[in-house]
């Protein structure tokens, strides 16, 4: 082979590999807003006045609207923290309500590393819990000396039985659940480091579930406070 057709044939194959790279890249561009189209339908479905709320953060997508009457911002959120093994997708579903609480009581299940949906890991007093948590749940408040009402809380946190079940957030501005949704494509990561996903979408019925939870957790913790004074 003459040094000219050497030179063609190596051209030819570095631009094949660009126009390769570049359709890619505009088919995985194409298919984050497909996902992002379906998870909108999925909120919609159950917020009909939810707007994208976003501020443009890397891998964070936010609504927020109402529902039965009480604001809820719903969020998804793509962790790729060095210290996870996989990439990981939560789903935050919040009521953004009062609630009367004297500070932040913060459950999270199994903590081991930090995450990028939460400022657990910044709450310096550790709550004693009563036996109707599940075993794997710390607690965590801001202010050292306050108490919550646990028994009442331990009561609507049922859903935490389940293993994607990650977070429960109360504060005086409102009641926070966190969902896992899925974990990076072991195979794909690996080799591309790619945070893949697969078919992994949001789930009208679960995100009923969510807020119905966090719902009804608010109205009783408000309601005994109500009570009690």
């Amino acid at each position: 082979m003459s040094e000219l057709m050497s030179v063609l044939l190596t051209g030819a194959i570095a631009v094949a590999v660009v126009l390769h790279l570049v359709w890619l890249a505009r088919a995985n561009r194409n298919k984050a807003w497909a996902a992002l189209a379906d998870d909108a339908a999925a909120i919609r479905a159950v917020i009909p006045d939810a707007i994208d709320v976003s501020e443009g953060t890397a891998g964070v997508a936010t609504w927020a609207g109402s529902w039965n009457g009480e604001r809820a911002q719903v969020r998804t959120i793509v962790d790729t923290l060095a210290t996870r093994k996989l990439p990981t997708r939560w789903l935050s579903v919040t009521i953004t309500e009062p609630v009367a609480v004297p500070g932040v009581f913060d459950m999270m299940m199994r903590p081991g590393s930090p995450t990028t949906f939460s400022n657990f890991d910044h709450l310096e007093h550790t709550l004693p819990k009563v036996t109707a948590f599940p075993a794997e749940a710390v607690l965590r408040t801001d202010r050292r000396g306050v108490a919550f009402p646990q028994d009442l809380i331990a009561a609507h946190a049922g859903i935490f039985a389940e293993s994607r079940a990650k977070e429960l957030l109360i504060t005086p501005k409102g009641v926070r659940i966190v969902w896992l949704l899925a974990q990076a494509d072991r195979a794909r990561y690996g080799v591309f480091r790619q945070a893949a996903f697969g078919d992994a979408r949001l789930d009208p019925a679960l995100l009923e579930e969510l807020l119905a939870t966090a719902s009804s957790l608010r109205h009783a913790i408000n309601k005994r406070e109500r009570q009690a004074a």
